[in-house]
């Protein structure tokens, strides 16, 4: 009696087990669908936002009423099931291929969309900041001031220019300024720290930030890494013989928005504290960002005996010792030889 009423027990648990495992393949199946949304839509993306305080009933709510999924009950009861009812806030990516269950699982994970920012080197931090601006998130910085953005940013600075890593940088929609800014700074200041301990010694600078002066002006001069450190050399020696920089991107950068990329000469006679052809020494700030290349040609100039240089109308340029020997240079490259494809730098 009792061995057939565990027989029948045995088989009612086992039918038991079997149901189960049908009902929950067939809701695994349903729910692991490829979405039809992008075989009726003209699109192969949808992005929504979690917004913070959201839950799944209105995420999946929200789902259903843009008919991604069909059955958001099923999906609730998976979450629950399965644990996954701890939903991270931020912007995320539908695509073809998706199925409830992985929309799911991007939301459970916090698998947000990422977008990635690239700043050149040799960028000044108004064009930082247009830059950033052309990203929606950002765009409100058009009407905001240089002071205005470092004071968003928690970044305590009396002059921006110099002070922002170049290189690209990856941020969500719930990112704000200063965490793109304040990792930028960061990295400047680290890099810059790094690169000042390993110095040549007796340089003609007071502090590290006279060498990001100096490695600003050498980016702006040329973008040929084998160049770099010989224009370093030519700016030391200047500096140390007492001799103007005369160095026409400093005279560029005085000139502002009154700039119309033509430097005429009376530019080159016009008063500014960017004006190295009037000044003394360094100018006041950088006048753009420099890479870890630059900085690190600033604190390790070539040794040598130039004083000049000019540019050869290729990207390079023409090294000289002697002002005799430099007019002559400048006479070939700028007048004889100029091309109407002559460039100052490299593209």
């Amino acid at each position: 009696m009792i061995n057939h009423l565990g027989c029948q027990f045995l088989r009612f648990f086992a039918l038991l087990v079997l149901i189960l495992c049908v009902l929950v393949s067939s809701v695994f199946y349903v729910l692991d669908r490829p979405l039809d949304y992008f075989e009726i839509q003209d699109t192969d993306q949808y992005i929504f936002e979690v917004a913070k305080g959201s839950n799944l009933n209105q995420i999946s709510g929200h789902l259903a009423e843009q008919d991604l999924i069909v059955y958001p009950k099923l999906l609730r009861a998976w979450a629950l099931v399965s644990n996954q009812q701890n939903i991270k806030v931020g912007e995320y990516q539908v695509v073809v291929g998706d199925s409830a269950l992985t929309i799911l699982d991007k939301l459970s994970r916090g698998l947000v969309i990422s977008r990635s920012i690239t700043f050149p080197e040799g960028w000044s931090f108004k064009q930082w900041i247009n830059h950033l601006a052309s990203f929606e998130q950002f765009a409100y910085l058009k009407d905001q001031s240089s002071a205005d953005i470092l004071q968003q940013s928690g970044i305590d600075l009396a002059h921006p220019e110099g002070w922002f890593y170049p290189d690209t940088y990856n941020f969500t929609k719930q990112d704000k300024l200063a965490d793109i800014l304040g990792q930028a700074h960061a990295r400047m200041q680290l890099e810059l720290k790094n690169a000042w301990q390993q110095r040549k010694q007796e340089l003609p600078y007071q502090s590290s930030y006279e060498a990001l002066i100096m490695a600003s002006i050498i980016e702006k001069e040329t973008g040929r890494a084998d160049e770099r450190r010989a224009i370093a050399g030519v700016f030391v020696r200047r500096l140390e013989k007492g001799m103007r920089l005369q160095t026409d991107p400093t005279v560029i950068y005085g000139l502002g928005d009154d700039y119309d990329g033509d430097l005429r000469k009376k530019d080159l006679l016009q008063l500014t504290p960017y004006n190295t052809y009037r000044i003394n020494g360094l100018p006041p700030t950088p006048i753009a960002m420099p890479g870890s290349a630059a900085i690190k040609a600033a604190l390790n100039p070539l040794q040598g005996s130039s004083y000049y240089f000019v540019a050869r109308g290729d990207g390079s340029h023409q090294f000289s010792d002697t002002i005799a020997e430099h007019v002559k240079a400048v006479r070939y490259y700028q007048i004889e030889k100029r091309a109407s494809d002559y460039q100052s730098a490299p593209q």
